[in-house]
C-alpha cells in the first residue's frame, strides 16, 4: 500500500469509534483486513496491557486466530488501529517502538478531544512515520 489518502467506509468508521466510546478511559485494539472486494472487515483483539489506559498490547491468542481467519479468507491485512482516551491521535513514542508492520495503516482515535472523537492515520516510508489523509465514504 503506497496510498497518501485511504478510503474507508463509514460503517467501518462509525464500528472503530463505537468501541472506542464503550471504552472510553482505556486503549482499544485490533486488527483490520481488506478482502478482494475491497471491503474492511474489522477484527477488534483484547489489549492485555499492564496500563490499558496509556498503551495497548494486543491479546497475542486473539491476533493469531484473526490472522489465520484472514489467511483463510483469503484477506490482507490492511491497518492496526487503537485508541488514545486521554492524548492526541498522533504516534506517540510507544506506538512508533511497537509499529513492526510496513505497507499498513496505523489509525488512531483519539477520545481527548471536544464532543468530537478524531480518527487519524499513518503509514512507516523510509523510516519515519507520515500521515495519510483519511477520506470516509
Amino acid at each position: 500500500m503506497k496510498k497518501d489518502i485511504i478510503k474507508l467506509s463509514i460503517g467501518l468508521v462509525t464500528q472503530l469509534l463505537q468501541q472506542a466510546q464503550t471504552s472510553p478511559n482505556l486503549e482499544i485494539c485490533g486488527l483490520i483486513s481488506e478482502n478482494k472486494g475491497n471491503q474492511f472487515i474489522c477484527y477488534p483483539i483484547d489489549n492485555i496491557s499492564i496500563n490499558l489506559k496509556k498503551e495497548f498490547e494486543m491479546s497475542p491468542y486473539q491476533q493469531i486466530a484473526a490472522m489465520r481467519l484472514m489467511r483463510e479468507q483469503k484477506e490482507t491485512l490492511f491497518a492496526i488501529y487503537h485508541s488514545h482516551p486521554y492524548a492526541d491521535a498522533e504516534m506517540s513514542l510507544l506506538d512508533r517502538e511497537k509499529a513492526y508492520y510496513f505497507n499498513i495503516a496505523y489509525l488512531i482515535i483519539s477520545l481527548n478531544t471536544q464532543g468530537v472523537l478524531l480518527l487519524q492515520g499513518f503509514m512507516i516510508r523510509k523510516n519515519s512515520f507520515e500521515r495519510i489523509a483519511i477520506e470516509i465514504g
